[in-house]
């Protein structure tokens, strides 16, 4: 297929800037996979879409403040970091990573990072982050440094962090939640570009189809009989990444980190053994499910690296309707949701949210395809 193929105009007055008040105020377009039809309702009205015994599943991976800006030693001259995902020792280049030590900052940890501007950024150079009013105090006495240790695929590096005390801590005192670029205007409060059931930290963007549930939702859907089991994929910026080759089929993916515990998987199976629908909120759950799913469906607890590409043509194994955000035209994700309810039925419902102006992409509105 051709990527135009999943191209759609956007006025960009409907690029949702803010979230709403009420997370679950938002509207919801109703997709029927199998006929095309669409009906307009409200977030709320999804107590009344889903059944006692169907199966929610969910996302828990909490976005951590991966943005962090400071200055190169010794020039001071700035620097931004986005963190993309920790990395393992056994994941570190062979060889190059035993480099200079700092005493006073004893304690360290590997990431592969953005850099801007980077990139002139070499192994071996020094970056510093903290509270300094002016880029001297700052490198005087960092509360984080980093050093260049390789050049990963693709430009980005991998760094070693030197600091004292628990890094989390440090990272929620200098760090930024980075938000998607088409958002422009500055949120107020961080927690709004996080889901109320986020728990796992690791991700550089959000699960966005989760944020229009509330605590009092959630109870509600449990009251009903409505099952939830939580699974985590740590969303990298990749997902922003646009689609270049003209051909979809040779786009390749980008990777991200899954877990699926035993209970999850066994939450999961017994939904659907006893007839239960499989309800993916979010295209981070279904890549998930559809890659621990073996052919017959079944999923199977585990963790690792996937790096699932999901367009027109594939056999879905497990995922049966699906909870989501409206995406941006040409995207993997547009992609993903139209290989789930058909091209033709996705850009006609795309075409009316337009006209009756729904709000679109991370703090817009919603759709559930079923």
């Amino acid at each position: 297929m051709k990527l135009h193929d999943f191209y759609y105009d956007l006025p960009p007055e409907l690029i949702a800037q803010t979230p709403l008040e009420d997370r679950s105020a938002s509207r919801l377009l109703v997709l029927d996979k199998n006929t095309g039809e669409y009906s307009d309702r409200c977030f709320k009205d999804i107590i009344d879409l889903v059944e006692p015994g169907d199966c929610l599943v969910m996302n828990d991976t909490r976005v951590i403040p991966a943005r962090l800006l400071g200055v190169k030693n010794p020039t001071g001259s700035p620097i931004e970091f986005v963190l993309l995902h920790r990395l393992s020792e056994a994941e570190l280049p062979e060889g190059r990573y035993d480099i200079k030590e700092w005493p006073e900052l004893p304690d360290n940890c590997f990431w592969e990072v953005i850099l801007r501007p980077g990139k002139k950024a070499r192994p071996g150079a020094v970056f510093d982050f903290g509270d300094g009013a002016t880029p001297e105090e700052l490198m005087a006495s960092p509360l984080l440094r980093a050093q260049i240790i390789d050049v990963a695929e693709g430009g980005n590096r991998v760094v070693r962090f030197n600091f004292k005390g628990a890094f989390e801590e440090i990272l929620d005192r200098v760090g930024i939640v980075p938000l998607p670029p088409y958002i422009k205007e500055k949120l107020d409060d961080p927690e709004r570009y996080q889901t109320v059931y986020s728990r796992e930290n690791g991700s550089a963007a959000a699960p966005t189809a989760g944020l229009h549930f509330t605590k009092e939702l959630l109870k509600d859907l449990e009251e009903k009989g409505v099952k939830k089991a939580f699974v985590t994929l740590h969303v990298g910026l990749g997902t922003f990444r646009p689609v270049k080759e003209e051909e979809i089929e040779d786009h390749l993916m980008h990777s991200e980190y899954y877990e699926v515990t035993a209970e999850a998987a066994e939450t999961i199976n017994s939904a659907r053994a006893s007839g239960g629908r499989i309800i993916s909120v979010g295209t981070t759950s279904c890549r998930v499910l559809e890659t621990a799913a073996g052919e017959d469906g079944t999923v199977r607890p585990g963790s690792g690296w996937t790096d699932i590409y999901i367009y027109p043509g594939y056999r879905f194994k497990i995922t049966e309707a699906l909870i989501t955000n409206f995406h941006l035209p040409e995207s993997t994700l547009l992609m993903l949701v139209s290989s789930l309810a058909g091209r033709e039925n996705v850009l006609a419902a795309y075409r009316h949210a337009i006209e009756e102006r729904y709000r679109f992409f991370s703090f817009g509105d919603a759709m559930f395809i079923r």
